[in-house]
């Protein structure tokens, strides 16, 4: 989930900036009338030293609220931006513009590692996966070069190749989507029951939900389908204030298997296809709106989504 600076009252920049122009403009006018109206209650020696003091201490706390103000803002910033993410994140800054450049920032660091996570899991998966497909079809294509083969052992490797091919594209097809999820989506809000449907599908509670319609779309198609591939006949959908839970009949998910499911590529239905991108597509587009997607324990499969 999105980390975000804390909300803090803060006076503008502009506020902060125009104080010190405006005690620059206003500290000489004022020592010129002092002297020009009481200039004779104290002897000009003091009051040219009441006048300094008055600028020392003016100058003081306008220096500490620039520093703690702009330069720490500032310094913070830059250091969370050179360390990619990996330094404390900031908490809160000192004006509201540094607050938001600063989420700003810190949304652009996590995009950045996901999209670098997403690269290192292709890096580390893809080529484990593509070991069984590519066997196949060497296997194969070295049976078939013996012009012995009879023609039923000749169509079982060309199927065999097919197969072993087919899988290969669903794999690049799960790496392609996985990397469009993180593209932001437009953002909008839309009814619960105007967008989920299918067969077995119950929505238990309806309100409006901060997604857009394409999203949620994307989103329950890919929870729905996982829950009747996995043998539920019914899937409960219910939205609340601020989140979304959606849970099935279906036989739930392993101890083993819970830490894992978000994982790209990680499949309990290989055999039939499966390539395990869904629920990692389905975790990346959520953190790309500032959601969260967590699996909870109850009875069959229970996902929730908060925002």
């Amino acid at each position: 989930m999105s980390r975000r600076v804390n909300a803090k009252w803060r006076p503008s920049l502009a506020f902060v900036l125009g104080g010190p122009l405006a005690a620059v403009f206003f500290l000489p006018l004022i020592g010129i009338g002092y002297f020009r109206i009481a200039g004779g209650v104290l002897g000009w020696a003091e009051t040219a030293w009441m006048i300094g003091w008055m600028a020392f201490a003016a100058t003081a706390i306008l220096g500490f609220l620039l520093w703690r103000l702009v330069l720490r803002p500032v310094r913070a910033i830059t250091d969370y931006a050179r360390a990619e993410g990996a330094a404390d994140v900031p908490v809160h800054f000192g004006t509201p513009e540094f607050s938001q450049l600063g989420q700003s920032v810190i949304a652009m660091t996590q995009t950045l590692q996901g999209r670098e996570a997403v690269l290192r899991s292709y890096a580390d998966h893809v080529t484990h996966e593509f070991k069984s497909p590519l066997t196949v079809v060497r296997g194969a294509a070295e049976l078939l070069d013996d012009p012995a083969l009879a023609p039923a052992d000749r169509a079982k490797m060309l199927g065999n190749i097919v197969a072993a091919v087919d899988r290969m594209q669903a794999l690049l097809d799960g790496q392609r989507a996985l990397a469009q999820a993180q593209d932001p989506m437009p953002r909008g809000s839309c009814r619960l029951s105007d967008v989920v449907a299918g067969r077995g599908v119950v929505v238990t509670q309806d309100a409006q939900v901060p997604f857009s319609a394409e999203l949620l779309a994307v989103v329950m198609t890919h929870l729905i389908g996982n829950a009747h591939a996995h043998g539920a006949t019914q899937i409960d959908i219910a939205a609340g204030p601020d989140q979304i839970r959606v849970s099935d009949n279906g036989p739930g998910i392993s101890q083993g298997n819970r830490s894992r499911i978000f994982d790209p590529f990680f499949t309990t239905r290989r055999d039939d296809g499966g390539t395990g991108m869904g629920l990692a597509i389905v975790r990346r587009m959520l953190e790309t709106q500032g959601a969260e997607i967590t699996l909870c324990a109850g009875t069959g499969a229970v996902f929730e989504i908060t925002y």
